[in-house]
């Protein structure tokens, strides 16, 4: 059974670095120890890491010592290549690799890059490496440049070329083809591979392959002069200023780098007035070229600017930095995550991503690790698209997450806030989501805001709101944003970045209300622990539940943990195990307990216990031996809001687990609340969760 995949090419600029994060990525929802490792890499500077070696074992958090992810530089092969000692090198890295094969239950090996001198000699080794370490090749041809026969005569090529060596290719990944090509290229390789070779075709893509601004600045050794900020700027094009400026206007494109004499203050000015402009496209930077920098006026008027895009100074002439400019080969680094997660988003899309599990996936999965964790419950979120409104769209945090959303297709999105500032936010962040997938709306000029008054009006006259306290209600995000979900304009809804828990609840708790049997809103925590996901219940909301109310947290918890695929054991905590322990908090565990199974008598539950003995499997024997949740807890529910809170912000803290949440259940549709120091990565879980809600409700 094979435990390994190989992935290699046969020349540069494939984009092979693309398919390493995608597959990893993919094997990583699959089981919970995955393996990286690179045979022969680049020469690199002292103190330096490999580029791509250090993103993948940043993004993903692989627990890989660096220096177990390689096994040599290109100059050391070349050396045991001149030297007729390759037999040395191959022991040196099956050796590397039998330690991570001994510790890891799959690992993705990646081929060398054919870069710099002893290209000739790189096939032969990745052949060599992949046959002696027995691992199945994934070929990936570049199409970039290429007509179609020539793109199939490459797949063939190679295909022979590792049969001939007697290397086993599992899958063949045709990378940057013309997006017209796509069709025709995948129809003629049909007809002349193996149906057991899985195929795939992945179309050029210039948000991958465009340059930022930082990689320009690096490859032309420029001085930086202003806009550090924002040299994560991609530039997707590249203008010479050399033109009056009402001409040169015309010539600016989305992203364009403007590359000019230091001295043409006016195209300077121009440029960067334009990228403030609503009417131009955004600029991604300047390079100033032969060693000239604006004058003293010039300099001092840009340095007084709020926002200033990345301006650059060269030494060689414009048409030498033009060419030098169009050489730059864009590659993916550990401090780009927006290109990270745009690559995983392009492999899932087009690589047929079930052949090549049938191919290459022989193992089972052993439980739920919170990266499987995260990789399923994404998945369900887009098996369904769900609506979700956001009405803090003043807040960068939101604007950030929205647009990962979108760009995954996880979710279509309401954002609340004045759609021209929201728009610029976009822009200044540097973000371009698919706006087919948002809708940005302003709750006092919404058409529908007269309806959503009259409906609060009637839904809240009882309880003494009068027409005049509706409108004024009604101006309020959290209100309306709850408003479109009561009348199922929009799914769910996510606050609280800059709201209180109160502040995003209160309506939901108004006129949304309670399912039926729920006596309580609560919340839970997923926390995802190194080996496992537990389930923390009420960390959030209710601060002393009665028995009744503990029960029914438990219940709903068990629910929800059902839902998102854990199978619940309910542990009631308390600060004694069993019948050891007497005093008012412990009875009221007890009694909870006992109302847990008088009403859902098909759960496993026990309580009181305390939670070493819930988690710990030597413990759990030794003070409750023969329980079904002691020492494999899965649910873990808290006697009250001090204790839950202060846990799991403990054990979040103390063990490095990630913690999504918290899930508001209980309501007849889904809100749920952020924490005001709540990153990204929160509000983007945050929102998949309650998309998956969403899906349960209908």
């Amino acid at each position: 059974m094979t435990k390994s995949i190989f992935i290699a090419s046969a020349e540069p600029f494939t984009g092979k670095s693309v398919i390493a994060l995608g597959l990893v990525n993919m094997l990583l929802g699959k089981t919970e120890k995955i393996g990286y490792f690179k045979p022969i890499i680049s020469e690199q500077a002292p103190g330096k890491k490999e580029r791509h070696i250090e993103a993948i074992l940043d993004y993903f958090s692989l627990s890989i010592p660096y220096e177990d992810t390689y096994a040599f530089s290109r100059p050391q092969v070349l050396q045991f290549t001149e030297a007729e000692n390759q037999g040395e090198m191959i022991d040196t890295i099956i050796s590397k690799y039998k330690k991570l094969e001994d510790n890891y239950d799959f690992t993705v090996i990646e081929g060398s890059d054919f870069l710099g001198e002893g290209i000739a000699f790189e096939f032969e080794s990745n052949a060599a490496i992949a046959k002696n370490l027995g691992a199945p090749v994934l070929a990936v041809v570049g199409g970039e440049n290429k007509s179609t026969s020539q793109v199939v005569s490459a797949v063939l090529n190679i295909l022979h070329n590792f049969e001939t060596r007697e290397v086993q290719v599992v899958g063949v990944i045709v990378n940057r083809v013309k997006p017209e090509q796509e069709n025709d290229i995948k129809e003629l390789l049909k007809m002349q591979i193996h149906e057991s070779i899985m195929l795939s075709v992945i179309p050029w893509n210039k948000d991958l392959q465009s340059p930022t601004m930082k990689e320009i600045c690096d490859a032309l050794q420029a001085k930086l002069l202003f806009g550090e900020d924002a040299l994560a700027n991609q530039a997707d094009n590249f203008v010479t200023g050399a033109m009056m400026l009402p001409n040169f206007l015309n010539h600016i494109k989305e992203n364009v780098l403007i590359v000019t004499p230091g001295d043409r203050g006016d195209i300077i000015i121009g440029a960067i007035q334009a990228n403030l402009s609503a009417n131009y496209p955004k600029v991604a930077g300047i390079v100033l070229t032969a060693g000239t920098i604006p004058d003293e006026p010039v300099m001092r008027l840009i340095q007084g600017l709020q926002t200033v895009i990345p301006i650059m100074s060269v030494e060689k002439g414009t048409f030498e930095t033009t060419t030098a400019i169009g050489a730059i080969h864009s590659r993916i680094t550990a401090d780009n995550k927006m290109k990270i997660g745009l690559a995983i988003d392009i492999f899932e899309k087009y690589v047929d991503v079930l052949a090549l599990d049938e191919r290459i996936i022989t193992f089972q999965p052993r439980g739920i690790t919170p990266h499987m964790f995260q990789y399923q419950l994404v998945k369900w979120a887009k098996n369904q698209k769900k609506h979700i409104v956001l009405p803090e769209g003043n807040d960068d945090r939101i604007l950030k997450a929205a647009a990962r959303l979108v760009s995954q297709q996880v979710v279509q999105l309401t954002i609340l806030g004045d759609p021209s500032e929201v728009t610029a936010s976009f822009k200044r962040l540097g973000l371009n989501p698919d706006m087919n997938d948002i809708q940005i709306v302003d709750p006092k000029a919404s058409d529908k805001y007269d309806i959503y008054v009259d409906k609060l009006f009637e839904l809240r006259k009882n309880k003494n709101v009068n027409q005049e306290m509706a409108r004024d209600l009604m101006q309020d995000v959290s209100y309306f944003g709850t408003m479109m979900v009561y009348l199922g304009e929009a799914d769910g809804m996510v606050s609280g970045a800059i709201h209180t828990t109160q502040h995003t609840i209160r309506p939901a708790l108004q006129f949304i209300k309670t399912k039926p049997g729920v006596s309580i809103v609560s919340s839970i925590f997923f926390m995802c622990l190194p080996e496992r996901v537990s389930i923390f219940g009420d960390c959030a909301v209710n601060p002393n539940p009665t028995a009744d109310q503990l029960a029914d947290i438990a219940i709903s918890s068990a629910e929800s943990s059902l839902m998102f695929g854990i199978e619940p054991r309910i542990a009631m905590l308390s600060y004694s195990s069993g019948a050891s322990g007497e005093g008012e908090d412990v009875e009221k565990v007890r009694e909870a307990t006992r109302l847990v199974k008088l009403k859902r008598p098909d759960l496993k539950v026990e309580g009181p216990i305390q939670y070493d003995a819930a988690v710990d499997p030597i413990v759990g024997k030794q003070k409750l031996s023969g329980s079904e949740v002691a020492g494999k807890a899965s649910v873990l529910i808290f006697p009250d809001l001090n204790t839950g809170n202060n846990t799991y912000k403990a054990v979040q803290r103390e063990t490095g687990a990630l913690a999504i949440g918290p899930m508001l259940q209980g309501l007849n549709k889904p809100v749920n609340d952020l924490s005001r120091g709540c990153t990204v990565d929160d509000i983007f879980n945050t929102v998949v969760i309650t998309a998956i809600q969403c899906q349960q409700n209908g």
